[in-house]
């Protein structure tokens, strides 16, 4: 099992398109085998430009089949071109865990 973690530095004057952009990945990552546990916006108190996010899948292997058929999938394509028309998202960290579950 794999965890992706991602950090994304996103435009504080566009929380609402991206998250927009981020709940269209839940159901993409769903629909390919993975596991996501959310996206986690700015709140309060902290920085205003940036987000997190974490899926599992259940292999590395999976986890790169599901990267190959992002190129050609329609509603994963048309979801970044939405990120580019928006540019709601700046830039964005990508760090692969094993998670420990009770």
């Amino acid at each position: 099992m794999v965890t992706c973690y991602m950090k994304f530095a996103i435009d504080p004057y566009k929380l609402n398109e991206f998250e927009i952009y981020a709940k269209r990945w839940m159901s993409i990552i769903k629909r390919m085998g993975g596991e996501h546990h959310g996206f986690f916006m700015p709140y309060e108190g902290g920085s205003n430009n940036i987000a997190y996010s974490l899926f599992t899948f259940p292999s590395l292997g999976i986890y790169e089949e599901y990267r190959n058929k992002l190129r050609t999938d329609e509603e994963s394509q048309a979801n970044l071109a939405y990120a580019r028309e928006t540019r709601c998202l700046i830039s964005y960290e990508r760090s692969f865990m094993r998670p420990v579950f009770e």
